[in-house]
């Protein structure tokens, strides 16, 4: 549990983390012509920043559960992290939790019951009809302007101090509408590509760097490896390759921003052309898993990878090359994964886009909603998860339990560590919080073998902070309207092509007909729209 001292240093060490974690300009007091959040309907004694909190009401909270608890319990509440948290605040909260997989299907059904929780944590720029703007005119959830002002010391700290955040968690009028998940700034860059280097080892050949030489390879272990998808990858209502691959071209299979900060809709480039002959070809040859559309969940990725099937595909750090590394060296020592550079064409070629979030995560942050009957309560408890000692709870547990102090940093406990059932991943999220909304700490890492390590730092040498678009630019409530109209069938026709494309179901001579298609069907307007948000954001 390391020593007084550590724990000072440690205790200094934070506070400076804190103070310089990137976060912006003051909270704005100005009007912003919304609603008054409803009066609270009990006394909380307890100041603001102050714990616990003194108090008999209960919160309730709609939330996705982290797949790798639901190995030991059924709801939040029961977990080592929701009982420390209880503790910590002094606040009950009765949390509900949508089924996996069922979340968004189960969040429309949540907003249309009219019987909402006091606060929901979701993905409020992308899933509700007309953005937060919308959300808030509806009275579905508060703007926190005031709230956040008066109640939240803490986040009111971290805005006042990084300009960028601020600007971040805003919408065009200047309404704050989540408590945010923030990620720390090494925690920006956790997918990539990811290949057998056993495999390599054992055919002689090097890391694969360009498309080129990336054929060579997936040729190799069809051929000499057996592998009978030497490319694979989940299949979530599109190839989830990211980037790879098809970024090559300098496009994306998304929309992005180009070289001249221009929205643009990368399937209908003219390269993307290039990019679906390329996968044709390699689908063609059987370098590709023929069943990628039926990998539909974790199982099934997992089965090719550890099965041999497959030696290379495109993943998550931990929940995908860490756990694949821990249960591939139980059966083979010699299995070993590392990260491969995003292809390009050229040798030496900086790619164009790949894997890289931004600071502010919107899809896991927490808005308070109108139905709350105690607004300031449920903000107080939110923003004790970026004080210093709650910042620790979510990113490390209970000190003594989960981590201890050594030399003044954090680590986690062999209990965590070194558990002979239970993988890193299933330890930790049974007393920490691995997303929502809190202040990531940059000494966390779930990485177990160096191998990650590198990935990381292969896989952030992209040109992605210039090309990809943020995802919580603000369109008008007009425009969110306009855009949830046309986008879900542009996605869905691009999608469904997309397949048929590289699975040679419909000839490639198609692309003008297809991109035509995507025109007649309003592109235009919305990436319009983007581009609008986009300038907007920008001159915040």
């Amino acid at each position: 549990m390391g020593n007084h001292s550590n724990k000072k240093s440690f205790s200094v060490a934070l506070s400076v983390v804190l103070a310089s974690t990137s976060l912006l300009a003051a909270c704005s007091k100005e009007n912003t012509g919304a609603k008054e959040a409803p009066k609270s309907s009990g006394a909380v004694v307890t100041e603001a920043g102050k714990y616990p909190i003194s108090t008999q009401e209960t919160l309730t909270s709609w939330e996705q559960m982290d797949t790798n608890l639901t190995t030991f319990f059924t709801n939040l509440s029961e977990s080592p992290f929701g009982k420390q948290l209880e503790k910590e605040t002094g606040v009950k909260v009765k949390y509900t939790h949508p089924a996996d997989g069922q979340s968004k299907e189960q969040f429309n059904l949540l907003i249309a019951s009219n019987n909402l929780p006091d606060v929901i944590e979701y993905n409020w720029n992308t899933s509700y009809p007309g953005g937060p703007e919308k959300a808030i005119a509806d009275k579905v959830i508060l703007p926190l302007n005031d709230l956040i002002d008066k109640n939240a010391p803490n986040l009111k700290k971290l805005l006042q101090q990084d300009k960028e955040l601020d600007k971040m968690l805003k919408t065009d009028s200047g309404k704050y509408y989540v408590f945010p998940m923030i990620r720390p700034d090494n925690g920006l860059v956790f997918r990539g590509p990811m290949i057998r280097k056993d495999w390599l080892d054992e055919l002689k050949l090097g890391v694969p760097t360009t498309i080129d030489e990336w054929y060579i390879v997936l040729k190799a272990f069809k051929e000499q490896k057996g592998a009978s998808a030497p490319l694979t990858a989940q299949y979530s209502n599109e190839l989830n390759i990211q980037d790879a691959f098809i970024g090559a071209y300098k496009t994306a299979n998304r929309y992005y921003i180009d070289d001249q900060g221009k929205v643009k809709f990368g399937p209908i480039d003219p390269q993307f052309k290039d990019a679906l002959v390329l996968l044709r070809k390699w689908y063609a040859e059987g370098l590709i898993d023929k069943d990628f559309a039926l990998n539909t969940d974790s199982k099934a990725l997992d089965n090719k990878m550890m099965s041999d099937s497959s030696g290379a595909t495109v993943g998550l750090l931990s929940g995908g090359m860490g756990r694949w590394m821990e249960t591939g060296k139980k059966k083979n020592p010699q299995f070993q994964l590392v990260g491969a550079p995003y292809p390009t064409l050229k040798k030496g070629e900086r790619a164009f886009i790949g894997q890289r979030d931004f600071k502010y995560n919107p899809a896991a942050s927490k808005a308070v909603t109108g139905a709350v009957k105690n607004p300031e309560l449920a903000v107080k408890w939110l923003d004790y998860a970026f004080s210093e000692k709650g910042s620790m709870l979510f990113n490390f547990g209970t000190e003594g339990e989960s981590y201890t102090i050594n030399n003044g940093a954090p680590q986690f406990s062999e209990k965590i560590t070194k558990n002979e059932k239970y993988n890193l991943q299933q330890m930790v999220s049974q007393y920490t919080k691995p997303n929502g909304p809190f202040l990531g700490n940059s000494a966390k890492s779930f990485n177990t073998f160096k191998e990650q390590d590198e990935a990381v730092k292969v896989w952030g040498e992209t040109d992605a902070v210039k090309h990809v678009l943020p995802l919580f630019i603000t369109p008008t409530v007009e425009e969110s309207k306009e855009v949830a109209k046309l986008n879900t069938a542009i996605t869905s026709y691009k999608e469904e092509m997309f397949v048929k494309f590289v699975m040679g179901k419909e000839p490639i001579e198609k692309f003008d007909e297809y991109t035509n298609r995507i025109k007649e069907m309003g592109i235009d307007k919305v990436t319009k729209i983007y581009q609008d948000a986009l300038d907007r954001y920008n001159k915040r």
